[in-house]
């Protein structure tokens, strides 16, 4: 089977499993249609049965329908950001929130929550809407650039120096978020804990077309990347006799990175691990050949977060359990086996 033909085939598979996921997800829930299932209810929405029920459209469109679309497109882009930034920095665990990028954006938001009401007004209307979500970004690309530009030397970036860049920032973010939580009214409290467990509770139609939106600017510059990923894992010098700008593509991808975990912080809170599980998983079977692990990650980290949100609002009915805690129980054992596998590789 030809390269493409092969892509063809296992993203089709994929997406057959996420429908079918998609499906299990919306039919999840504790209410009661009356013998009905949530998919029958979907389809008098999309008839507009002017008998339909406005409790059952609620929870099925607003509600279901609306978090299973949101976890489709915050997996995607997580699991995207995590597998251009490991074949960018030529390491398994360069992801978002291992080197900084989502303490940073969880601190600027937070900062927008407990601080934002003393200088709010000051602000155009339309920042004001969105204020904690443009901080998250904002708080995202600062800490990206922080990291890129201590861990770079020459036009050549130190792997160590990124990660441990990384936990420096991680380790002073919790700490200004703990101090934060410390000053905050009980009602702020209760959002920065939203940030810092994770969270697609609060999911609406207005932000899947802000994320949808994201998404579609974010793929058009990385999914292409992928043969010039291919070309860095021989050394950036041997990349650029390929024909292949080097500072252009480090660029792109550090933008279209934070522009991506920024605005999925701000929409969910610090949802970890999903960068690091996906491409962990596609390295495995595809090896390093980013042409098949970055579409294929768009995929799978959808299938992942989908599949996670739908156990965190069903193993404890009718409480929610944050999806925060899955994906980071998810993650350790896969972080453990990454080390070790480094640790037998060095050996």
């Amino acid at each position: 089977m030809k390269a493409p033909s092969k892509l063809y085939f296992y993203m089709i598979i994929s997406a057959i499993l996420l429908i079918l996921i998609a499906v299990w997800s919306l039919n999840t829930g504790v209410y009661d249609f009356g013998g009905k299932s949530a998919f029958e209810i979907l389809n008098k929405i999309i008839q507009a049965d002017p008998g339909l029920s406005l409790s059952d459209k609620y929870v099925v469109w607003e509600v279901r329908a609306a978090r299973i679309v949101m976890a489709i497109l915050i997996g995607s882009m997580l699991a995207v950001s995590g597998t251009g930034l490991q074949g960018l920095f030529k390491n398994p665990l360069a992801t978002g929130d291992l080197i900084g990028l989502t303490s940073g954006a969880t601190l600027l938001a937070a900062i927008a929550i407990v601080l934002g009401g003393h200088f709010q007004q000051y602000l155009p209307e339309a920042v004001q809407f969105s204020l904690v979500g443009i901080s998250a970004f904002i708080g995202s690309f600062l800490s990206m650039m922080l990291v890129y530009r201590i861990s770079t030397s020459g036009g050549k970036t130190n792997v160590v120096m990124m990660l441990l860049t990384g936990v420096a920032i991680t380790a002073i973010g919790f700490s200004i978020t703990g101090f934060l939580i410390y000053i905050s009214k009980d009602e702020q409290l209760r959002d920065l804990t939203f940030w810092n467990l994770g969270s697609l509770a609060g999911a609406t139609w207005t932000k899947n077309i802000i994320l949808t939106v994201v998404l579609m600017i974010s793929y058009s510059m990385i999914l292409p990347k992928g043969k010039a990923l291919n070309a860095m894992m021989l050394g950036e010098k041997d990349a650029q006799h390929l024909g292949i700008n080097v500072e252009r593509l480090k660029k792109q991808i550090i933008m279209m990175t934070a522009l991506m975990i920024g605005t999925c912080v701000a929409f969910s809170g610090t949802i970890g691990f999903v960068g690091l599980i996906v491409p962990y998983i596609l390295r495995l079977l595809f090896k390093s050949n980013y042409a098949f692990i970055l579409p294929l990650s768009a995929v799978c980290g959808s299938i992942l977060l989908l599949t996670a949100d739908t156990f965190s609002r069903s193993i404890v009915e009718p409480s929610e359990l944050p999806i925060g805690i899955l994906t980071a129980l998810m993650g350790g054992p896969v972080f453990i086996a990454i080390l070790v596998k480094s640790k037998k590789s060095l050996s």
